[in-house]
């Protein structure tokens, strides 16, 4: 059961309270969307789930109409997954829900520390809603708002009914100086599609470079002028205009060399770096082509917590490359390239 394919992708749903993470819940369980679900909530009566739609519960357990199961977080996360587990072949995914004030660190974590976990499931995706309307507030008074940015790798910014373009902007060029790499997805009450935000396989950093090709190579500074291009004569609109984006403390690197890496160099560099700067780096990933390995290693760590394996092969004509994402407060940006260039076959 160790192929990647088997384990069952996880999917962490984070976001300020209000923003709209219930009504994303809801249409989840409730909507006729053909896939099957478990959904583990924070507490099962916020969402407001209509008893019409709930066929069979449990003591912690109900199941949908449509197919998906929802179960309450009380107490342990990793014993209810252990349960879920039991229930394999019910649901092709499963989606947690952390509280809105929290960090969802520790809650990623979960899938790299408990073994029976890890053998049975794989974290697929941190989704973060985020409303258009108040962010900008929320990313001055409150941190765990910053962090849940920059811990995503998809954020739906909802209520773009509710601001003017060029609110929008402004918001989506605030969320862009905390985290460039995340998939953002602009709704009015959460209607995307939803294969946006489950089965993302959100390491395949090839997506990001489907995305944004130049991605990698771009300064993150020429990054910010882009924007700025928009918003002349906004800046003095707004006590925090966009002069203030350069010197967010929350900041992302991206780092690539053409070719192999040397495994023997690499993995003990990237232990290191995690070990000692691990406070300071939320989310690190990378997809790496090892001298003389015909499979991409693919990793991702949450803080000092490291994971990855062997996946697919190289295919015919793809180029071999190694690329790696940090992303955190203070980065270290010159110790980090020049250990990571080191690594290179």
């Amino acid at each position: 059961m160790s192929e990647a394919s088997e384990k069952i992708p996880v999917t962490l749903l984070t976001g300020y309270l209000g923003a709209g993470k219930t009504t994303l819940l809801n249409r989840i369980l409730t909507e006729d969307h053909g896939h099957k679900f478990a959904v583990i909530v924070n507490e099962f009566g916020e969402i407001g789930i209509d008893n019409d739609l709930v066929i069979g519960a449990d003591e912690e357990v109900f199941e949908m109409n449509n197919g998906c199961i929802c179960c309450t977080v009380r107490g342990d996360l990793i014993r209810i997954i252990e349960g879920l587990m039991k229930r394999k072949g019910k649901f092709d995914a499963i989606l947690i829900e952390t509280t809105g004030l929290a960090d969802p660190a520790p809650v990623a974590q979960t899938f790299f520390v408990d073994q029976d976990v890890q053998d049975q499931a794989r974290l697929d995706a941190v989704v973060t809603v985020a409303d258009a309307k108040w962010l900008a507030d929320r990313l001055k008074d409150a941190p765990e708002a910053k962090s849940q940015i920059a811990f995503a790798d998809v954020i739906i910014l909802n209520k773009q009914d509710l601001v003017s373009p060029e609110e929008m902007r402004e918001v989506e060029a605030r969320i862009r100086a905390i985290n460039p790499y995340a998939k953002l997805h602009k709704t009015s009450r959460c209607n995307v599609p939803l294969d946006a935000v489950l089965g993302r396989n959100a390491f395949e950093l090839d997506r990001i470079l489907e995305i944004e090709p130049d991605f990698l190579e771009v300064d993150d500074h020429d990054h910010d002028h882009d924007h700025d291009h928009h918003h002349h004569g906004h800046d003095h609109d707004h006590g925090h205009g966009l002069k203030h984006y350069h010197d967010e403390e929350m900041q992302s690197l991206a780092m690539r060399i053409d070719g192999d890496v040397d495994p023997h160099r690499f993995m003990p560099w990237i232990n290191h770096i995690t070990q000692k700067e691990g406070p300071s780096i939320l989310r690190s990933k990378g997809i790496l082509a090892f001298k003389g390995e015909p499979k991409r290693f693919v990793f991702q760590g949450v803080h000092m917590i490291l994971d990855g394996d062997l996946q697919r092969d190289w295919k015919d004509g793809e180029k071999r490359e190694s690329k790696i994402v940090f992303i955190g407060r203070h980065l270290k940006e010159d110790e980090l390239r020049e250990g990571f260039m080191a690594c290179k076959a």
